[in-house]
């Protein structure tokens, strides 16, 4: 996310610096699995028609104008392609998040090698990237009809946000129902439980650190969540059982990203010094605890870790933190879920949202391949199972959301100033 300005575009190539190597991320996309998924779902032709027109581009100008439409084009095409639009390409299920993925990866490693007839810095180059990240994961496309709150009549705004898939050296298979949950719902209407409509905006969110270090979530969600009746970052939690986080934590607990990078450390915000350790949800996790959602059982999740004041050691506390403690644990753990929660509640509560604007995390059951598949040595991408299970999720957050949008919002007090 650097700054600078543009270079010219009169200036010789020669002037231009080596293009970067591809990252940990994109290095993995070589391997079967990838390949086959970008095969299956007809988005392997994504980064060569994508590269052809950036060769085309002769300036700097130009060259952004491809990034835009292009990356835009991916996020558009990904969404069509989950809610049953468009021209069916291969034979992977439509629900599948993991073809944006891999066609996004690809497209970052020809932004990255690709050598321009213009001067291009480092710092130029990583603002393409940016505005490709931006494009093909739908920050930049949350736009509701008739403005904010005030700009219409008639329905609720939601903001809903998922995640890429992650642990892929564990098994590189993976897909992620957060980030299937975005594309299945993103520019839909639902219909909620007291008869109210809601329209749903979506973005998804990288498994990086540094891109959280560098403010994605907070420059995403600042212009959205004033405009919102109700916002819920979801991500993949625990095996069976959604959970709706209750507190979050200020800490990084270093579990390595999709770079293969570790962080322990407090959560690096903006104004640092009037931090909190904790932020808590105002979503209404009683109503959606006692609705009937979805064949997975959903929780209030109350638990944390914490260091107790004038303490050392880390202690849980299943109640939810005590006075003047320091966080080593949300809810939903130290990593990005917990983070992108703490972020998000974080930012409601500085725009002065806390009380009025729900808003909080829903942790997803784990995504599991079905009976027989379940050895990344020898499993297969999908099956009737895998599909079976990413369905009914996305259709159980879908019915959380309008629970969540139908009721108040729990509104508890802060815990931790």
């Amino acid at each position: 996310m650097a700054g600078g300005a543009p270079a010219s575009a009169g200036e010789p190539a020669t002037a231009a610096p080596a293009a970067a190597t591809a990252t940990v991320e994109e290095q993995r996309l070589d391997r079967a699995v990838p390949q086959e998924i970008l095969r299956r779902s007809g988005f392997d032709s994504v980064a060569g028609g994508f590269g052809r027109a950036l060769r085309s581009a002769d300036s700097y100008a130009e060259a952004r104008r491809v990034v835009e439409r292009q990356g835009s084009a991916l996020w558009r095409r990904a969404v069509d392609r989950a809610q049953g639009r468009g021209p069916v390409r291969g034979d992977l299920s439509r629900d599948d998040d993991r073809p944006l993925y891999w066609a996004r990866l690809a497209m970052t490693r020809e932004l990255r090698a690709w050598e321009p007839g213009f001067a291009l810095s480092a710092e130029a180059r990583e603002r393409l990237l940016a505005e490709l990240e931006r494009t093909s994961r739908g920050q930049d496309s949350m736009d509701f009809p008739g403005g904010g709150r005030t700009g219409g009549k008639g329905f609720k705004r939601i903001v809903l946000t998922g995640f890429d898939p992650f642990t892929l050296d564990r098994d590189i298979r993976i897909s992620n129902p957060s980030g299937a949950t975005a594309l299945a719902l993103d520019g839909t209407w639902l219909r909620t439980p007291d008869g109210g409509l809601a329209r749903i905006e979506t973005a998804v969110f990288p498994v990086r650190w540094a891109d959280f270090a560098a403010g994605t979530v907070e420059e995403t969600l600042r212009r959205r969540l004033p405009e919102a009746d109700l916002f819920t970052t979801v991500s993949q939690g625990r095996v069976g059982r959604f959970d709706i986080e209750r507190t979050n934590g200020a800490w990084r607990g270093g579990f390595p990203d999709n770079e293969n990078v570790s962080r322990t450390e407090t959560v690096p915000v903006a104004e640092s010094s009037a931090q909190p350790q904790w932020t808590s949800t105002t979503l209404p996790y009683a109503a959606v605890v006692s609705a009937e959602t979805g064949r997975f059982p959903v929780y209030d999740n109350t638990s944390v870790t914490e260091i107790p004041a004038g303490g050392t050691d880390q202690v849980v506390r299943p109640d939810g933190p005590t006075p003047g403690s320091t966080a080593r644990a949300g809810g939903g753990g130290n990593y990005l879920s917990n983070e992108i929660a703490y972020r998000a509640t974080l930012l409601r509560d500085r725009l002065g949202l806390h009380d009025t604007l729900p808003g909080g995390h829903v942790h997803t059951p784990v995504l599991e391949f079905g009976a027989g598949n379940t050895d990344p040595a020898t499993g297969t991408v999908t099956d009737p199972g895998f599909v079976r299970n990413r369905l009914d999720i996305i259709a159980q957050v879908r019915a959380i959301v309008a629970v969540a949008a139908a009721s108040r919002s729990a509104a508890p007090a802060m815990t931790d100033a």
